[in-house]
């Protein structure tokens, strides 16, 4: 299991669990980040959200969903670059609450006419209103609503808490209790000596979304929710309005945000926002909840990437690690960022295809082409499943509830490949890439192999195992150029073969050329190891020039050099 701190270099590692600046675990879902002064009128970075014990037996053992969503505390943590963050105390706890069967959704605001803190959360049917005179100290209980008379149902769908940056007001952002085919907003403020909720304005109508959130970039209002797939990830939905209260549009029809459609927003639910004003740049950070204690579907509770604007609309670029400058708030692609999208085969909650929610015939961010053999069609008993479940000892080797499954109940020939290129701002830099993956089969192929193919070159790495063990396959040194490649799996197989593919890679390791190769043969010259000239092993020659050695009675005999 891998663990990682936000690291001093200000790099924010994806799909893991997240530990503070001393070590301990981070567990904070279902929250927000504001900035607050501390008692000497300093500000900093404050993330609020809750901790669940099911999130601690998870990340000690994700081995498959816990659902275990008994409450721990409103744990705040503290940051001055919003990646390194320090534990401050649960500032809610059970104690100061009583019985409650649910404890989520929630966020802070700052009110000035009663000088409190409040912190707004789903508590049981209700929403509870905390109240403290410091960001960081003990809340108590304020005031609980019963949305009925509000909304017409006593509980919200799912909710999170927005500070406009320009005018300083708070505002509740949430759904309608059953279905969540409704958006609200509420101005949260003192009225009759209760902080609470000053108006509701509807802003959409329209098939259900939950995960409700926004955010503001360059004087514009983005409200942004998902699916209704439970704890489950799915489609990042958004709408725009240059008021706060709008019109939005598309009217009452959200639409998905580019970029993140083809892993579900990194494998996560709409959580929250939070919009960093720098010196040199305005950069919005999307902060997705991967519920992974209570869904199952990978490592880490917390899956941030930056939000990006193309032809002035939000573009979702998908990274596993990534740099974060607060002081100028620019944001680059980190040096071990995984390229593949949808790696892990989370993203599809379902079996597909799938007939209902989604109706869908592929698997998100890969494509399946049907040579021989059953096409993939939904509502046919023939059609090949495209994804398995893990099971828990699956999971001690890989990632998920998911992994690809190509099989088929007669003999086939199949490629699955996913198309990778330069975007606006995330470029796929020329270079050396190490591809892998994890591979598990119980039937004899005829031809399996990983591939990754640039222009008319392929490289390929063949996969001959059928022992229903898991085995870690490396293709180095793939040479990238131009901004494009595409990888994936050939099989050609007989009637009832299978395997499992799971946890893809593709990273740079290097500039093309800047390493020499250097290989050992036998007496015969035949290869017998590959390496590169730091030592490192590699499971075949570099491309580019090699430096022979010929090896016999382990002694060097003699040297050349050759170009691959």
């Amino acid at each position: 299991m891998a663990t990682c701190s936000l690291t001093a270099d200000n790099k924010i590692i994806n799909d893991t669990f997240w530990n503070t600046t001393k070590g301990t675990p981070i567990y904070s879902q279902g929250g927000g980040i504001f900035r607050f002064p501390d008692a000497n009128g300093v500000e900093h970075y404050y993330w609020y959200g809750v901790h669940y014990k099911g999130a601690e037996t998870y990340r000690a053992n994700p081995d498959g969903k816990k659902e275990d969503t008994g409450f721990v505390g409103v744990s705040c943590y503290q940051s001055d670059d919003l990646v390194n963050w320090t534990f401050v105390r649960n500032v809610l706890t059970p104690s100061a609450l009583g019985w409650a069967y649910w404890v989520g959704r929630l966020g802070v605001a700052y009110v000035p006419e009663a000088k409190k803190y409040a912190l707004l959360v789903q508590y049981n049917d209700n929403v509870l209103v905390a109240t403290c005179s410091s960001p960081t100290g003990n809340y108590t209980k304020h005031n609980q609503i019963d949305m009925t008379n509000i909304i017409g149902t006593p509980n919200t769908g799912d909710q999170t808490v927005f500070t406009d940056p320009d005018t300083g007001k708070s505002y509740l952002c949430y759904s309608y209790g059953k279905g969540r085919s409704r958006i609200y907003l509420s101005e949260i403020g003192l009225k009759d000596g209760k902080i609470g909720l000053l108006d509701c304005h509807e802003i959409y109508k329209g098939s259900g979304r939950e995960g409700n959130c926004m955010f503001k970039y360059k004087n514009k209002y983005y409200v942004c929710g998902s699916d209704l797939y439970g704890w489950n990830a799915s489609n990042v939905y958004y709408l725009e309005s240059s008021s706060i209260y709008g019109p939005y549009t598309p009217t009452n029809s959200m639409v998905v945000m580019p970029g993140s459609g083809n892993d579900y927003g990194h494998v996560t639910q709409t959580g929250f926002f939070y919009t960093l004003h720098g010196s040199e740049q305005e950069t919005v950070i999307y902060c997705g909840d991967r519920w992974a204690d209570f869904a199952g579907n990978g490592n880490g509770y917390n899956q941030w990437c930056p939000i990006s604007f193309v032809n002035n609309k939000p573009y979702f670029n998908s990274l596993s690690e990534w740099h974060l400058d607060a002081e100028t708030g620019r944001w680059w692609v980190g040096e071990n960022n995984n390229y593949v999208k949808n790696f892990s085969f989370d993203a599809d909650r379902v079996f597909m295809p799938s007939a209902n929610k989604p109706s869908q015939a592929y698997l998100r961010g890969w494509t399946t082409v049907v040579r021989k053999g059953n096409v993939v069609a939904i509502g046919d008993e023939n059609s090949p499943q495209l994804n398995a479940n893990n099971s828990s000892g699956d999971r001690a080797t890989v990632m998920g509830n998911k992994c690809l499954n190509i099989q088929d109940k007669k003999a086939f020939t199949r490629v699955v490949y996913q198309r990778i290129s330069s975007t606006t701002h995330v470029p796929l830099p020329d270079g050396r890439y190490t591809m892998t993956c994890y591979v598990k089969s119980g039937s004899a192929f005829n031809t399996l192999y990983m591939y990754a193919k640039v222009g008319s070159d392929t490289a390929r790495v063949d996969m001959p195992y059928s022992d229903s063990k898991w085995h870690k396959v490396v293709m180095d040194d793939v040479t990238i150029q131009g901004g494009s490649v595409e990888v994936g799996f050939f099989a050609d197989a007989p009637a009832n073969a299978w395997c499992h593919i799971d946890d893809v890679s593709l990273i740079r390791t290097g500039e093309i050329g800047d390493d020499l190769g250097l290989y050992d043969v036998d007496a015969t010259g035949v290869p017998t190891a590959y390496y590169s000239l730091s030592g490192e092993r590699l499971s075949a020659p570099r491309r580019g020039v090699n430096v022979v050695r010929k090896m016999v009675n382990g002694k060097i005999r003699s040297y050349k050099v050759v170009t691959n």
